[in-house]
């Protein structure tokens, strides 16, 4: 291997994000929370009281979440387990939806009563000039704060962008918007969702 072909590999290697570098036991735990909050899988919303909104069954997320629950198995807090009838779901459907998880701060209630109702008819997924509503959703619970919003599996590796247009029961300012590039997806040389 020449220098010049060393070289090239080497600036390739450095420009790749830490994922695409390292299998995620090899990830930091910094990393690991990067990954979950500020990455082209996560991102946080809203201006005021901002939350994290995150494709929940993208495989880094996935693996970076799954990472974080071995290293804090013995700790005092441990990451909660996602809640067993949405993993149930997830087993049977991973082929055709998509999740958006949104991490709650901790709440007594899941929002007003009727509040389920708007989030219902107003959270849609857009892709291109298609809109698509949910197909149900796994509210957050004090075990698991995280509201999981389900979507067909409607996205691909072609389209340029996939917006979610939020109504987040009990939350101050419920209306939210989430977008992510597509292209910036991939993993491992695939779409990531």
């Amino acid at each position: 291997m020449s220098l010049c072909t060393r070289t090239l590999a080497l600036f390739f290697l450095m420009a790749q994000p830490f994922w695409e570098q390292r299998p995620p036991e090899q990830w930091t735990l910094d990393e690991i929370a990067q990954m979950r909050s500020n990455s082209p899988w996560a991102q946080p919303i809203g201006q005021v009281a901002p939350v994290t909104a995150f494709l929940a069954t993208a495989a880094p997320i996935e693996q970076a979440e799954e990472e974080l629950r071995l290293r804090l198995k013995k700790n005092p807090h441990p990451l909660p387990e996602p809640d067993p009838d949405y993993t149930d779901y997830l087993r049977d459907h991973r082929g055709d939806a998509l999740v958006l998880g949104v991490a709650y701060p901790p709440m007594d209630t899941f929002g007003k009563p009727g509040e389920d109702k708007l989030m219902e008819q107003q959270t849609a997924m857009v892709v291109g000039h298609k809109e698509y509503r949910i197909l149900g959703y796994f509210p957050p619970t004090p075990s698991d704060p995280v509201l999981r919003l389900v979507f067909p599996r409607a996205v691909k590796a072609t389209d340029k962008n996939v917006q979610f247009r939020l109504y987040l029961p009990g939350l101050s300012f419920p209306e939210r918007d989430a977008g992510f590039a597509v292209k910036d997806l991939m993993y491992q040389g695939k779409l990531a969702m």
